[in-house]
């Protein structure tokens, strides 16, 4: 995992104390996202949607510094590839596809680093919207049950809660949408429509921008998911 100097969370977040929405994308990199589909293969379509999402972030002149974005990744263990932090310059690490699917490893290690920057934004005074988690899969969780049980339970209490808005996003036909609706029981899962990675950016980066620009408690109505999900 990767750790960020306290001086410069500290620094970054009093030099910008902006109101924060906090989205932690949580995404397999299991081999089987290796997959050939339609001319490209998922890792790739979704490292190009991603890198899209932070093009639409920092164009939009109150999301850029408002939205703090972190990565982790999951397949035969979970790690950050991206602490907390604004859009900035550039792009977070590029994705590789291998081993297998530890989701719920993934999810606690996306849960761990919400509470941390949650804390961090109390430390320094600054208010955030409710968090956001986006948890993308292409299978079936094969890592340790009792880490997907705790992270399942986890989630549930915080989004019953209204402390945290989870979004599981299926690819393809491997991934268990009852798995995924356990972690989200105020939102069903949505199944992307082929490899269209880069439309659903586009939507979660159209969804943050309105946050960034509501008053907190308002109800935000979403964009129309019709060009990327299943229906």
């Amino acid at each position: 995992m990767i750790e960020k100097d306290m001086n410069s969370i500290n620094s970054d977040l009093i030099d910008n104390p902006t109101m924060r929405v906090p989205v932690c994308l949580c995404l397999d990199t299991s081999g089987s996202m290796s997959a050939p589909e339609k001319g490209t293969t998922r890792i790739d379509a979704l490292n190009e949607g991603i890198r899209l999402f932070y093009d639409a972030v920092r164009d939009d002149e109150v999301a850029r510094f408002s939205v703090d974005i972190a990565i982790v990744k999951f397949d035969s263990s979970a790690e950050c590839i991206s602490p907390f932090s604004g859009v900035g310059e550039g792009y977070p690490a590029t994705l590789e596809a291998d081993g297998w699917t530890s989701m719920g490893e993934g999810v606690n290690l996306a849960l761990d680093l919400l509470d941390r920057r949650k804390q961090e934004y109390k430390s320094t005074g600054v208010d955030y919207y409710q968090p956001w988690l986006v948890l993308m899969t292409d299978g079936e969780s094969n890592g340790d049950e009792d880490e997907l049980e705790r992270a399942m339970e986890r989630c549930t209490l915080l989004a019953n809660n209204r402390k945290l808005s989870v979004f599981p996003i299926l690819i393809g036909r491997g991934a268990s949408r009852d798995t995924l609706a356990r972690f989200s029981p105020r939102r069903s899962p949505i199944t992307l429509k082929g490899v269209k990675f880069k439309e659903f950016f586009e939507w979660l980066s159209k969804s943050v921008q309105a946050v960034s620009r509501s008053v907190p408690g308002e109800n935000i109505p979403s964009p129309s998911v019709d060009g990327w999900a299943e229906l």
